[in-house]
């Protein structure tokens, strides 16, 4: 019997061992922002302040992107830097920049044929976009240069908090769950909201936030795991492949996350 307890207890211990989360600080860096929009793997900061959209890259110079007819944007998403979507909820509108911040395309859902009333954003693959349909209350595919929906998924029945995407797959947090599509629009996995309101992804790792706390969810197991933070204001935060940044509204703040 001693010896199965000590089994048991060493199987425990080691599968403790391999889910333990570390962060450890790197730097911190003083910054103005509304919304810290994205950092890729080239330390370029993806920002915006009052109407302006700024990118920063690292040891060069910043350029920026601001419409003064649609003012401040909703929501900006820079995964895929060649195509950057900015979408202003209160015209109904997306603007699509390249990687120089020119404009591209702009897509006015307020004139499309059905009309389309949207609340969330972000990239898809090609040339599409993940938008939430209100009035139909649900996630679709959008093309916006051939105007098409390429992909639907079956309505929710509860108010959506967050959205993010990558090319292969798009998370939605509602206040009931966290849903994760294909670029088919087919549900693969679905986890009960405990009260999370915000997430971060990368490479189908995620990070939810509840309160003041954040937690982790690698793309290899179930487990959603706490993360020992510091005691900052979470304003944002962002995940870029093991490297967890959070902005507190003065400074971003840079750890290195290890999964043992």
């Amino acid at each position: 019997m001693a010896y199965i307890r000590s089994f048991i207890l060493l199987v425990t211990t080691l599968s403790f061992a391999q889910t333990q989360i570390e962060l450890t600080a790197v730097d911190s860096t003083s910054i103005q922002a509304d919304q810290i929009i994205a950092i890729d793997n080239f330390e370029t900061v993806y920002y915006t302040n009052n109407t302006t959209f700024y990118k920063k890259p690292k040891d060069q110079p910043t350029i920026n992107y601001s419409n003064v007819q649609l003012g401040v944007p909703t929501s900006v998403n820079a995964f895929n830097p060649l195509k950057i979507n900015l979408f202003y909820q209160d015209f109904n509108t997306i603007i699509v920049l390249d990687n120089r911040l020119a404009e591209i395309f702009k897509v006015d859902f307020n004139t499309k044929h059905p009309y389309k009333n949207i609340s969330h954003v972000s990239t898809g693959y090609d040339n599409t976009i993940w938008i939430f349909n209100q009035d139909l209350q649900q996630l679709e595919l959008y093309d916006y240069k051939n105007d098409k929906i390429r992909a639907t998924t079956v309505p929710v029945q509860s108010n959506v908090l967050d959205l993010k995407s990558d090319y292969n797959y798009c998370w939605m947090l509602t206040e009931k769950y966290v849903y994760q599509y294909t670029y088919f629009g087919s549900l693969i996995s679905k986890i009960e909201n405990k009260g999370y309101t915000a997430l971060a992804t990368h490479n189908e790792n995620i990070i939810l936030k509840a309160d003041t706390s954040l937690f982790f969810k690698s793309k290899k197991s179930q487990d959603i795991l706490p993360l020992n933070t510091p005691k900052l204001l979470i304003n944002q935060f962002l995940l870029t492949n093991e490297t967890l940044y959070i902005y507190d509204s003065k400074k971003l703040h840079k750890y290195q996350l290890k999964i043992n």
